[in-house]
């Protein structure tokens, strides 16, 4: 058989990459924080945002939840509860239902796309998280960052 021909019916397993090497693992363990992917990260920006806020306001904050999305849907003109630069929402408070409770949703992309840094993405998430906060709890937003 020559070399590069195939049997026919069985077609060939490959075990390595097209330039011999084998097949690669992943670049970091995933112990090491590298090993996250950008939407983990954001999560846990979030979580650390919202544990000061969630400490002093515990018992006003028990029938919210705190979500994040990755891009905002489209949305209709003129809602309330959202906060936006220029025409892209940030984030948004969804008033709570008769079969749901109240929720923020923070969306990724778009604040991401807005920090020069992470540094600066972690105060601008913060921004946001009390700025949403403090539209449910009907306060300034001074009054729910104080502390």
């Amino acid at each position: 058989m020559a070399r590069g021909s195939q049997r026919q019916g069985s077609p060939r397993r490959r075990n390595r990459d097209r330039h011999g090497r084998g097949l690669r693992g992943p670049l970091y363990p995933a112990t090491l924080p590298a090993a996250r992917s950008r939407a983990e990260r954001f999560d846990a920006l979030v979580i650390e945002a919202l544990e000061p806020i969630e400490t002093r306001w515990r018992t006003e904050l028990t029938q919210l939840d705190v979500a994040v999305d990755d891009v905002p849907d489209v949305q209709v003109e003129g809602e309330d509860g959202v906060v936006e630069d220029g025409n892209v929402p940030l984030a948004r408070l969804l008033p709570a239902g008769s079969d749901n409770r109240a929720r923020i949703v923070l969306y990724r992309r778009p604040l991401e796309a807005r920090a020069k840094d992470g540094a600066d993405l972690s105060d601008l998430v913060h921004d946001v998280l009390v700025e949403q906060i403090a539209n449910y709890l009907g306060l300034d937003p001074d009054v729910v960052d104080e502390g």
